[in-house]
């Protein structure tokens, strides 16, 4: 009688290609890593353009969402050619200090939780099938509702739109393959600007996102800062372990 295995198996490993069996996680975790690299060089949000539109969009979504969460009101969303992005929202003064300290950590922090329920969909072909036209319908509702900024409104759909094509042309393992791959850039998309999260100032547009906990939290900048990214690797290791331990 054969023994159970004991190592990592890949979701939908019935329908994937046996090299893809063997490379799933680590190629997932190179992929992570390298883009975190990329995006810290020069150069680097361009080489890894489509992602880093997405960034931004996971990004600056997680505020607006955050808000409209709290009973606020999300009033815009902008994604400019550049990779760089702004939210507009508004929330009630009788929610301060935790409603507008929620809402700038919801930025980095909301897309790494959303990353991992779309790895954890992986696990099941119904269940990454369904969230890659969520996840691609979401796109499409918010270009709708909220982007107003030209490029966004030529980028956000087109991204929809190819990701939506993916969940109904491609083949199962395929469709598993790019929800974790969509899961995992959510995970590392608060490094797409890491001197960000670790900068006081905003530039013109004021204060950073952990500047603003710290004015509402007390504790400085850069310890959101570094709670955050740690907090980001943590989120999508277990994910990916969840997704990938022995059935």
């Amino acid at each position: 009688m054969r023994e159970p295995r004991k190592n990592f198996q890949p979701p939908l490993t019935t329908v994937a290609p046996p090299a893809v069996e063997r490379m799933g996680l680590t190629w997932l975790m190179v992929a992570a890593m390298t883009t975190i690299v990329l995006w810290q060089v020069p150069g680097g949000d361009y080489i890894l353009y489509p992602f880093s539109i997405l960034a931004t969009w996971f990004h600056e979504i997680g505020h607006g969402l955050m808000a409209l969460v709290l009973g606020g009101e999300f009033h815009q969303l902008k994604i400019f050619s550049n990779g760089s992005g702004v939210a507009s929202y508004g929330i009630s003064r009788s929610l301060w200090p935790i409603g507008p300290a929620l809402v700038a950590a919801a930025g980095p922090m909301g897309p790494p939780i959303a990353g991992a329920g779309l790895i954890l969909a992986s696990r099941s072909f119904s269940a990454a099938s369904w969230s890659l036209k969520i996840l691609g319908g979401f796109l499409l509702l918010s270009t709708l509702l909220w982007v107003r900024s030209w490029f966004g409104l030529l980028a956000i759909p087109l991204l929809g739109l190819i990701i939506l094509g993916v969940s109904l042309k491609a083949p199962q393992w395929m469709q598993g393959f790019a929800i974790q791959l969509l899961g995992v850039q959510a995970c590392v998309s608060v490094y797409h600007q890491l001197n960000y999260l670790f900068s006081y100032s905003a530039g013109s547009l004021g204060l950073s996102d952990t500047a603003q906990m710290q004015k509402y939290l007390i504790l400085p900048y850069w310890f959101w800062g570094g709670l955050m990214s740690l907090a980001s690797l943590a989120i999508l290791w277990k994910s990916l372990h969840i997704a990938y331990r022995s059935q």
